[in-house]
């Protein structure tokens, strides 16, 4: 309840009218048998038929304010729960927002989706029963149980007993209910898991013929939740027999010991009427609940499962400072950096120095898991650094917000990614207020005039993930994007290896002028990509092996020397 206080507390004079509506409907339903009792006492004595028209006119007009009132609640209910559930998911997504990498893969994209959407629909559902279901409970039972003992004494007691069977059966399966609940939510995620893998891996998993294979695996993924659900349903099943019995034995014996009672002229007859119904209103609000109960454990499961991503400590927090650009200062630096994931043994990177200056292109090479990608990701706070600083403008960016960090930078992804709407949109995604001349002239460095071909050019819609376009279309798309935006430094990771030679040189043509006011870093596996750069880095195992020139790298650094021979006839080329 912790968590859903501060997202119930604008809602307070709604949940107290709701409340009060609540209440006011439950007395007024026990206020029926009550009236009904009286109009039998009052008919068996066979006179003042006056009264017992009034008590019928009084009893029509309470049945219809409670439905009036049930009506009014159920709204009020639902619009509150639409309320919270709209909240609950804001503040989830806002949360994953602050992220870091490693903080959104401590839950897996699978879970998230699974806690921001049908997590919080179990809560929304566990909040309406419990309002409508559960909440009147304990009224009923407070009134109707005062209103038996106004009655007589031995009925109270007997619907006293009673209830509190019901409600620690309830209790106890309930606790019982709950670790499977906890399972069946981990059970949903793994689902999710394995219902994602087999839907953008379908074209591989048809390639090596693996469908009998993944059917298996989604067919014993199913099977745990199926299990666990059959289990839980048990459990319930035999709550509702056991509520049903007590309910049959509660009234025979208000019937059995009511009539001693009106024998002995210690009760009236329509006392029996009365008690009769408060023991099945108050029995019958009982079973309601212990149906509702079946979500509650899942619920509570779920409210925790929300609560561990709203309670997360992001592992990254914005520093207090602004950046102030400091003319002809480097514009990045990496002072004796060094990273490490949490979760590994050793250093990825491993005491990394350079500079990154305006009007310079500063080129990474290195083999498959050297670690150059990585740099990307300290350099834009995706993870912080384990020992030394990346400077921006000379201030550490660990002191700087994260948002002017990234606006201060303009990057080209390793996969392209294109949003789901027009090319226009996609291209404004850096810098929401760029012209459409300012689109067209990035569209036409990034070498993708093919844009102003399509009928309808800038506007030409967009699918998800931009699987509409081919591979190098994509690239270059994301390239436009990139340059759409005006920045100190463009990061451009691994950006060109789906661009063909001719189209990688014409590009490198054009950035040249582009960027000329900006520092530029080319994260690339081509060497025909980095030839002409102004500073080289070689990586290997985390380490810069090599710093410098094309032609002084070929003299001075073996790998590097190694994989202009393996990818360049003699070490040539003409890009």
């Amino acid at each position: 309840m912790k968590t859903l206080l501060p997202f119930l507390k604008p809602y307070r004079g709604k949940c107290v009218f709701i409340l009060l509506v609540t209440l006011a409907d439950v007395a007024g339903a026990l206020l029926i048998p009550t009236i009904t009792a009286d109009m039998i006492n009052i008919a068996v004595e066979g006179s003042h038929m006056d009264l017992l028209l009034r008590k019928g006119l009084l009893m029509l007009g309470i049945a219809l304010l409670s439905g009036l009132l049930t009506l009014m609640g159920s709204w009020l209910c639902a619009r509150l729960s639409a309320d919270l559930g709209r909240d609950l998911r804001e503040a989830v997504y806002d949360r994953s927002l602050a992220f870091s990498a490693s903080d959104f893969e401590t839950f897996g994209t699978a879970s998230m989706i699974t806690r921001t959407l049908n997590d919080v629909n179990i809560i929304q559902q566990a909040f309406v029963y419990f309002i409508q279901m559960i909440l009147p409970v304990p009224m009923v039972c407070v009134l109707g149980i005062a209103l038996a003992f106004r009655i007589n004494t031995q009925m109270g007691m007997l619907i006293l007993c009673g209830t509190c069977f019901v409600l620690l059966a309830a209790l106890l399966i309930m606790g019982k209910a709950a670790p499977i609940f906890e399972k069946l939510q981990r059970f949903l995620d793994r689902m999710n898991v394995v219902l994602r893998e087999n839907i953008t891996g379908v074209r591989v998993i048809r390639a090596f013929n693996k469908e009998r294979q993944e059917t298996g695996r989604m067919n014993a993924t199913f099977d745990q939740y199926a299990t666990s659900s059959i289990q839980a349903n048990y459990l319930f099943a035999g709550l509702d027999c056991l509520a049903n019995v007590a309910i049959n034995f509660l009234i025979v014996a208000v019937v059995y010991l009511g009539g001693n009672a009106v024998g002995a002229e210690k009760m009236l007859i329509g006392d029996i009427t009365s008690v009769t119904e408060y023991a099945i209103w108050i029995l019958l609000y009982v079973m309601m609940a212990q149906m509702t109960i079946l979500m509650f454990p899942r619920a509570l499961t779920c409210i925790r499962r929300v609560s561990d991503v709203l309670n997360l400590k992001p592992e990254i927090t914005d520093g207090a400072e602004s950046v102030r650009a400091v003319e002809g200062a480097d514009i990045v630096s990496f002072e004796n950096v060094s990273f490490r994931f949490a979760d590994a043994d050793e250093e990825t990177l491993s005491h990394l120095s350079f500079t990154c200056r305006r009007g310079e292109t500063t080129a990474v090479i290195g083999g498959t898991g050297s670690g150059k990608s990585t740099i990307t990701k300290l350099l834009l706070r995706y993870h912080d650094v384990t020992e030394g600083r990346i400077t921006l403008h000379g201030q550490d960016i660990r002191e700087l917000t994260q948002k002017d960090v990234r606006s201060a930078v303009s990057y080209v992804p390793q996969k392209a990614w294109l949003f789901s709407g027009t090319i226009a949109e996609n291209l404004r995604y850096g810098d929401p207020d760029a012209t459409e001349d300012r689109l067209r002239h990035a569209l036409h460095v990034a070498q993708s005039d093919f844009v102003l071909e399509l009928p309808d050019g800038l506007n030409a819609p967009v699918a998800q993930g931009g699987t509409n376009f081919s591979g190098g279309q994509k690239q270059r798309l994301s390239i436009a994007r990139a340059l759409a935006k005006k920045a100190d430094l463009y990061v451009f990771d691994d950006s060109f290896s789906a661009l063909d030679f001719k189209t990688d040189a014409a590009l490198r043509h054009a950035l040249k002028e582009e960027t000329k006011d900006a520092a530029v870093l080319i994260i690339a596996q081509r060497i025909s990509t980095i030839l002409h750069a102004d500073q080289i880095l070689v990586l290997n195992d985390g380490r810069i092996v090599g710093k410098g020139r094309h032609e002084e790298l070929l003299q001075t650094c073996e790998i590097y020397r190694d994989i202009v021979n393996s990818q360049m006839k003699g070490g040539v080329s003409n890009g």
